[in-house]
């Protein structure tokens, strides 16, 4: 299960050791704040799939895990199931897209509106789920 810190400044993904397997990277996503364009929820995480699988891992319908590189830049996937995902957004960063499945959806849009004009220094921290379930 990732680990999704909000600070003030930048958003964290720390992914679990599976999850660090299967997508093949090594290192947490860090967004910064100013390069977060939009965040929306869907609760078809799959048609905003697009592209092809490089490097990762994609069970159709079931998991999607890792960089998906496009036409235009390359996304970010970390999809379970059918379960209710975030969409975001980025500009200027590694990736254009960051897609990730939790069941706190709501709690992490409402964080990431409030982060940007929060000025304490602390972190909201996020569970994503595990990938068994």
């Amino acid at each position: 299960m990732a680990i999704v810190r909000v600070h003030p400044d930048k958003l964290e993904i720390q992914l679990s050791k599976m999850e660090k397997a299967l997508a093949l990277r090594r290192e947490p996503i860090v967004i910064t704040r100013k390069g977060i364009r939009a965040a929306t929820i869907t609760q078809d995480p799959w048609i905003w799939l697009r592209g092809i699988r490089a490097p990762g891992i994609h069970v159709p319908l079931n998991l999607a895990v890792g960089t998906w590189k496009f036409h235009g830049g390359k996304d970010f996937m970390l999809v379970k199931r059918s379960r209710t995902s975030v969409v975001i957004d980025v500009e200027g960063g590694e990736f254009e897209r960051v897609i990730i499945s939790t069941a706190l959806a709501g709690e992490l849009v409402h964080a990431l509106r409030l982060a940007g004009d929060d000025q304490t220094d602390h972190a909201t921290v996020f569970d994503t789920g595990s990938t068994n379930d």
